[in-house]
Order: C-alpha cells, then structure tokens, then sequence
C-alpha cells in the first residue's frame, strides 16, 4: 500500500525537463511588477485627487496584491504539476494540512488579512492605536501591517490582532482627524472668557480646517480646571505641529489674561 501511494505521489509533478523554469520565472517576476506597481500608484494617486477618493483608493492596492497573488498560483500549479483533477486536489490538501499544523499563527493573520481587506478597520494612511501602538498605516501586507509612529520607528503588527485586540481609528479613511491641545488652569478664573480665548486659538491658527467644528470641553477636577481645545488640522499629518502650535500660543494667550496654570501636577488620559 506504501509503494502505491509513494508511486501515486511521484506522479503528480511533471518531469522536470518538461517544466518551463522561463515561463514561470517570468510570471512571477510581472507578479513582483505589478505588485510593486499597485503599491506606489494608488497611493502615489490618493493623495493627489480630492480627498472623498481617498476612502476607495488605499484599500485597492492590498486587494489587488491578493488578487495577484492568487491568479499566479494558478498560472504556475499547471507549469508543475500535471493537471489533473485528482493531482490538484492531492497537493493542495497536503498543503493546506502542513500549513494548518506548522503556520497556524501565519495562515491565522493571512485570513486576517483577508477579513481586514474586506471590513476596512483600517487602511494606508490611515492613523490607528493597536496594542498601545498608535502611528499611520504604511503600507498592508497579506500577513500584517507596517505603522510608522510619531518617533519615525516602524512597528509591524499582525493581522490577526484584529481577532482579539481593540483597533482605535483616529480618521477612518478622511483626510483629517481631530486633534486635542489640553490646558490644565487654576481655578480661580474666568471660564467663560478663557473658553473664548481658546476658540480664538483654533479659529486663527494657519493648520485649522474651518469646515470642521471646533470644541472647548471644560472640566472641573480637584486639583483646578482642565481645558480640552479640540479641533481638525486640514491635513492628518499636521496633527502635531497643529497641537503644538494651539498649545503655544494659548499658553501665551492666557498668560497674558493673568490665568495661572494648575498648581499640581496632574495625570490625564487620553479621552477625546
């Protein structure tokens, strides 16, 4: 019975010098091409036509990466192996059962990735909080994803997170996002006229999108009052030039009020 099977098996491939190595070194090196080429266009397109584009664009290129990927597998089985019905089903089964058992995590984040290309939790460009991680969405692979974080460092993170992790999008596929500037004040103040002054900030600022709203939230907390200035950058990637250029020029706007800053150090989340 073992010479059987082991003579079956040695079957199913093509004798290697009826295998056409050109045809397939060139199927997949226009593989890699195209691949390459979806990564740098669609991108490279998003960020050049209006911003309402920018939502179906990104998701195109991990897509059509997949769809690659897969059309080049069945252009190169028959190049190796007979095709037969049976001999297909044989190799693909054994495959898919030496995957399952020896790259359980792995396939675990391929299906990830393939839920994550088709329910959006995030996409290239957008700016996401995974695992305490926060950063932008560079670039989508079928396995994980690469987040650049405010420090330049690049984390890859697997799909599979999105199975048991929390994913926090901050854009969710828009241009901006809103940006929070926080001023912890003593409380013997004004509210009222510190509450204006800060929208002053945000409405004179050269990053602010005037389309989007602006929001003073004011809180009282033992140790004084807090101040949460909330507002949109026209661009995300502005987003801390934009904080520090409100926290700036607020703090010297209620300095020249006579406002004086909170008297204890305080710890504060970071509750949008």
């Amino acid at each position: 019975m073992q010479g059987v099977d082991r003579m079956d098996y040695s079957s199913i491939f093509l004798p290697f010098d009826e295998i056409s190595l050109g045809l397939i070194a060139f199927t997949l090196a226009l593989a890699v091409a195209l691949i390459l080429l979806a990564q740098r266009f669609f991108p490279w397109l998003a960020h050049r036509l209006p911003g309402r584009f920018r939502p179906y664009l990104l998701p195109v290129a991990p897509m059509l990466r997949l769809l690659i990927v897969f059309c080049t597998v069945l252009v190169v089985t028959p190049l190796v192996i007979k095709p037969t019905g049976r001999n297909f089903l044989a190799v693909f089964g054994a495959a898919g059962l030496a995957l399952g058992f020896a790259f359980k995590d792995y396939v675990s984040g391929l299906i990830a990735g393939v839920v994550a290309i088709y329910e959006k939790p995030y996409r290239p460009g957008d700016r996401v909080t995974i695992d305490g991680v926060y950063g932008e969405v560079k670039h989508m692979g079928l396995r994980a994803l690469r987040i650049v974080t405010p420090d330049d460092t690049m984390v890859s993170v697997p799909h599979s997170k999105i199975w048991d992790s929390v994913i926090q999008n901050a854009n969710d596929g828009k241009r901006d996002h809103l940006c929070v500037a926080a001023f912890h004040l003593h409380p013997a103040h004004d509210a009222a006229r510190v509450r204006q002054k800060l929208l002053d900030v945000a409405l004179t600022s050269p990053y602010l999108q005037l389309k989007r709203p602006i929001a003073v939230v004011v809180a009282e907390q033992p140790w004084g009052t807090r101040y949460r200035l909330k507002a949109y950058p026209v661009d995300g990637k502005e987003e801390f030039p934009f904080v520090s250029d409100l926290t700036i020029r607020g703090k010297a706007a209620l300095s020249e009020m006579g406002v004086q800053p909170a008297a204890a150090p305080v710890a504060t989340g970071e509750e949008r």
